[in-house]
C-alpha cells in the first residue's frame, strides 16, 4: 500500500510539469494564431478600404456623366432626327458604368468570415449584393441600347432615361453603403470567439 502511495505521488510530481508545459504551449499557440489572424485581417481590410475608395471615386465620377445623359435624353426626347445612338454616342460620348470592386471581400467571405464583426459582414455583403444588382441592370441597359440603337421614338428615349435613373439609384445606394462602412472601418476580431 505504501508502495502504491509513493508511486502515485511520483506519478503526480512527474505529470504536473508535463500538463503545465502543454497548457503553456497551447496558450502560446493560441496567442500566436490570434496575432496572425489580426495581421491577416488588417491586410484584408486595408485592401477592402482601398477597393471601396476606388469604387467611391469612380461612382462620383460616373454619376454626373449619367445625369448628363438623362438630361440630354430629356432635352432631345421629342427630336425625331436623333436616334438613341446619336444621343448616347455623339451627344454625350458614350455610356459610363462604374466598376464596383469587391475582390478582397469575396476572398475573405469564402475563407475567414468568422473573424469579422457582424456589422461589417452585413455592410460588405450588401455592397456585394448591390454590385450584382448593378451588373444585372447594366446588362439590361446595354441590351436595350443595342436593340434600339436607331430608334428615334420619344418613348424609347424615355425608357432609356428611366433605366439610367434606376442604375443611378443603385449606385447611390452603393455609395451610402461605402460611407457606412467607412464610419465603422476598424478590423475587429469577433468579440465572442
Amino acid at each position: 500500500m505504501k508502495n502504491l502511495k509513493s508511486y502515485f505521488i511520483k506519478f503526480v510530481k512527474d505529470i504536473i510539469p508535463v500538463i503545465i508545459g502543454i497548457l503553456i504551449a497551447l496558450f502560446i499557440n493560441n496567442w500566436n494564431e490570434d496575432r496572425k489572424e489580426e495581421k491577416y485581417l488588417k491586410q484584408v481590410f486595408s485592401t477592402i478600404k482601398s477597393e471601396l475608395k476606388d469604387t467611391s471615386e469612380e461612382l462620383k465620377y460616373n454619376i454626373p456623366l449619367q445625369l448628363k445623359l438623362v438630361d440630354t435624353l430629356e432635352y432631345y426626347s421629342n427630336d425625331t432626327n436623333l436616334s438613341l445612338l446619336d444621343i448616347t454616342i455623339l451627344k454625350v460620348k458614350g455610356i459610363y458604368l462604374p466598376q464596383i470592386k469587391t475582390n478582397a471581400w469575396k476572398s475573405i467571405s469564402n475563407s475567414k468570415i468568422d473573424l469579422i464583426d457582424y456589422n461589417q459582414i452585413t455592410t460588405l455583403s450588401n455592397i456585394s449584393d448591390q454590385n450584382e444588382i448593378l451588373k444585372s441592370k447594366s446588362n439590361f441597359l446595354m441590351n436595350y441600347i443595342y436593340s434600339n440603337f436607331y430608334e428615334k421614338d420619344s418613348t424609347k428615349k424615355e425608357t432609356l432615361k428611366i433605366i439610367i435613373l434606376d442604375i443611378i439609384q443603385t449606385e447611390k445606394t452603393i455609395q451610402q453603403l461605402i460611407e457606412n462602412f467607412e464610419i465603422n472601418d476598424s478590423p475587429d476580431l469577433k468579440k465572442n470567439r
